[in-house]
């Protein structure tokens, strides 16, 4: 039978709906005659037909016209709210972070499964797995570890042996042995007292990300977990009911105790849950709303569920993805502006590279030779000032390869550690069934990815650093040659004024976030976790430093633009012109004054979705793996031994 789970006041009620051609209307008040049923006084209400209410959606809160029936508007086992006039709005709503989440009520299951065996998972995967894009399953090897795993963990309990977290209490409490039949409510307690964080929760996608990666660190097999209960997650999983994880309340060591803690509760029924379904309810309305039952724990498994680096690590994974795109969308973006402000492509030779020879630098230089004016790819841009008096272009232009080219070596190594700790066993004690004992260790520890992601923030700020200096050159005139703030009849409009204060500001917040937090410790659990990595604010602040600097980027990308406007009708070059087409489809020329903040987000999407890259990257490719000869143009200022015999010296790269 088709049913509505209705929330009024603090309680959830479960209304059975026989005919679903019934409305909107009658479902309140069939909720309302429940809710007062048991209450003393009516629960304050009177005559339940005068009572004025409105139904709307617990996810996205959208109202629900009265007069709708049950069958058009809504769907087995859907969340709503009943809202009586003159009530405030639930506590129970809690607000997710704006603009992040599109796991909507829209939101389909996918039909793609990737599979978990605790070894191979990278971090593409798992911020694909956080934007829905798939469901998971396990291995078979990887179940059979588990099982294993678990015997082991058994046979222990079974013997009464006494062994740290299975039969004792935690940290200060290790000598503190626990008999055995209270093994299970020790467990619960653990995972009850340590949901201990504060803040605003995850978004959806990022608790899709912790999850996943705690069931992928989890089927290694050396935690001790019950396949039963791993299984459980999985099927939550699978089904987007999410626990409420506060993002604060880490110190990464004894690895992410609180915000993991409260990502258990959930599956233990206990605290709130979300799912595209339901919004945020009560956890065990939304598990019992998707056919699941809540976990119980048996011995150390919620020791099992809540020690480790999952929090910092996948925080950590999207923060390296993002900036990874942004890295190398940076050096198109770059490109365009060297073209607008009439640059040269001379210091990208790749000669002067191969004597600095960083993989990075390498990288960029051909990059932007790939882009630039070439026989392959000329611009009119480039001609027309090709003659000019400049000896050469401000370290700003002049030195992308070397800025720009630390900053991929950054990401890089960030990448590592990080898919590195995605497929660790970071648990406490160890449970190897092969040799038939639990080892005690410190794998928990999270310094590895929290210095990892202070590095990070590090070198990627830099990309933004150095692309608002260009913003400056763009809207000086007595540096671009073009109209102040790149924008006509200046006084009367002020163009980029302010966009590049915006630029200005963003870069100033990235440096004092760029501290790293993994210097500092504080001694916590009575001085038995006396070091600890600080990582889990390492990792959220570095995800702060990466989109600061896309919208850094986005606003250069929008000011060259702009600046092409000015040089019309010369053209740069066909990769750069695609780039140019592909911001003037989403945000049309700046003719005068008008509302920037949309124009900026839009193209800060196109970023985050990699369409400049995408746009960019064959001509990238083709340039690479074509063989593509180098062009050298001359102009009067570059001094050679001998002159050329055309305009262009052509040198085929062996």
């Amino acid at each position: 039978m088709p049913r509505v789970t209705v929330h009024i006041r603090d309680e959830w009620l479960t209304v059975p709906c026989k005919d679903t051609t019934c409305t909107i209307q009658w479902l309140g008040f069939e909720a309302l005659k429940r809710y007062t049923k048991n209450k003393p006084d009516n629960g304050g209400l009177k005559s339940i037909k005068d009572i004025p209410f409105v139904v709307r959606r617990c996810q996205g809160h959208g109202l629900l016209d009265s007069d709708d029936t049950i069958e058009d508007v809504l769907e087995d086992n859907d969340f709503v709210e009943l809202a009586i006039e003159g009530d405030s709005m639930s506590p129970d709503f809690i607000q997710c972070q704006p603009g992040v989440s599109h796991l909507t009520a829209v939101y389909r299951e996918p039909d793609d499964y990737l599979f978990l065996d605790g070894n191979s998972l990278s971090s593409l995967d798992l911020v694909n797995l956080g934007k829905g894009l798939y469901k998971i399953k396990l291995t078979p090897e990887a179940e059979l570890k588990v099982v294993k795993s678990r015997e082991l963990l058994d046979t222990i309990v079974k013997e009464n042996r006494v062994v740290y977290g299975i039969t004792t209490g935690f940290g200060k409490f290790a000598r503190t042995v626990i008999p055995v039949s209270k093994l299970k409510e020790l467990q619960e307690n653990l995972v009850r007292s340590h949901s201990a964080g504060v803040g605003s929760p995850l978004s959806p996608e990022r608790t899709r990300m912790l999850l996943a990666l705690r069931i992928n660190v989890l089927a290694k097999g050396y935690s001790g977990i019950s396949l039963e209960t791993l299984t459980a997650m999985v099927q939550a999983f699978n089904a987007s009911c999410l626990s409420f994880v506060p993002e604060k309340g880490t110190v990464g060591a004894s690895g992410d105790l609180a915000p993991l803690s409260h990502l258990a509760l959930g599956l233990m029924g206990e605290g709130k849950m979300w799912s595209p379904k339901s919004g945020w309810a009560d956890a065990k309305y939304v598990l019992e709303a998707h056919g699941l039952k809540p976990v119980s724990l048996k011995p150390k498994e919620g020791l099992a569920l809540i020690n480790g680096t999952q929090m910092i690590t996948s925080l950590g994974a999207e923060a390296v993805e993002r900036a990874e795109a942004i890295a190398r969308q940076a050096d198109i973006i770059a490109a365009l502006t060297l073209e607008v402000l009439k640059g040269t492509t001379k210091a990208f030779d790749s000669d002067i590279h191969e004597l600095r020879p960083h993989p990075g630098q390498s990288q960029v230089a051909l990059r932007f030779r790939s882009l630039l004016d070439s026989d392959h790819h000329p611009s009119e841009i480039a001609e027309s000032h090709r003659f000019c008096d400049r000896v050469q272009d401000a370290y700003t232009m002049r030195c992308c390869p070397q800025v720009h080219g630390v900053v991929n070596d950054t990401i890089d190594f960030a990448k590592n550690i990080i898919n590195t700790e995605i497929n660790s066993a970071t648990d406490n004690p160890m449970v190897f069934s092969e040799r038939g004992e639990t080892i005690s260790g410190g794998n928990f520890h999270g310094e590895y990815p929290a210095k990892a992601l202070d590095y990070l923030a590090i070198g990627v700020h830099e990309l933004a650093s150095i692309s608002e200096r260009r913003i400056e050159r763009l809207c000086n005139p007595s540096l671009s040659e073009l109209p102040a703030f790149l924008v006509s009849e200046g006084g009367l409009n002020s163009g980029f004024m302010i966009a590049h204060c915006t630029a200005a500001s963003l870069v100033s917040e990235n440096k004092v976030l760029c501290h790293p937090s993994s210097v500092d410790s504080l001694s916590t659990s009575a001085a038995t976790e006396d070091h600890v990595s600080m990582g889990g604010w390492a990792a959220r602040k570095a995800l702060r430093v990466v989109e600061n600097v896309e919208q850094v980027l986005a606003i250069e990308l929008l000011a060259a633009c702009q600046g092409i406007e000015f040089l019309r009708p010369l053209r740069t070059t066909t990769p750069l012109e695609k780039v140019y087409d592909l911001v003037r489809s989403t945000v049309k020329p700046w003719i005068k004054d008008r509302f920037m903040a949309p124009d900026i987000e839009a193209t800060h999407r196109l970023l985050i979705d990699q369409k400049v890259w995408q746009v960019a990257k064959p001509y990238i490719d083709k340039y690479r793996m074509e063989y593509i000869p180098e062009s050298r143009p001359t102009s009067p200022t570059a001094f050679s031994l001998e002159s050329p015999a055309s305009p262009r010296k052509r040198v085929r790269l062996e």
